[in-house]
């Protein structure tokens, strides 16, 4: 598989954008951009979360429902959610209805409610690697896990949340911009 791809505007793209649109605009304005704030990484935890075993543009087409049904993804709120709000979700179909990443958004928002304001962002970001002169030259070259997104992973669920695992976790470091996994030759590259 090739590592770049030229959309019609002439930029050279990571290849998994493919030709959708909203893909491409993700990529350009947001995956590998550093993202701070308790309440902006509890969304992407959240959304990383539901996309394990989906494809991530399912879940981008399906993200302004998200932050629809789930307040803006603000954790004092969703932390407020009880089994009518879990049955509420469970019946729309412009989410992914599955109760035990439900539940463990639930979870875990009121355990980032529960933080000090600024902890979830500090937690985060303290297991983010220094950043590297290596760049990939190819996707064969990006891990789908690596030690910090362990680290990261065990961390939080030693502190009780749900849908972390370390490949997750690694993919939020990449859509967060705690790692910079634009390949060689990607406009984006730094």
């Amino acid at each position: 598989m090739t590592s770049l791809l030229t959309g019609t505007d002439g930029r050279a793209r990571c290849a998994w954008v493919g030709t959708d649109a909203e893909y491409a605009r993700y990529h350009d304005e947001e995956w590998g951009t550093p993202l701070h704030g308790d309440r902006a990484l509890f969304e992407k935890m959240s959304l990383e979360g539901f996309q394990a075993g989906l494809s991530w543009i399912t879940i981008l087409r399906k993200r302004p429902r998200f932050r629809e049904v789930f307040e803006g993804f603000v954790p004092e709120r969703v932390a407020q959610f009880d089994e009518d709000d879990v049955e509420r979700l469970m019946a729309d179909a412009g989410i992914i209805r599955n109760r035990a990443k439900i539940l463990a958004t639930v979870g875990n928002a009121r355990l980032v409610a529960e933080m000090a304001d600024g902890e979830l962002d500090e937690v985060m970001w303290s297991f983010a690697p220094p950043a590297s002169a290596a760049r990939p030259a190819s996707f064969a070259d990006v891990p789908a896990v690596t030690a910090e997104s362990t680290a990261m992973s065990k961390e939080l669920r030693r502190r009780g949340f749900r849908f972390v695992g370390a490949t997750t976790m690694y993919a939020l470091m990449q859509s967060a911009g705690m790692v910079d996994d634009h390949v060689e030759g990607c406009w984006r590259a730094a």
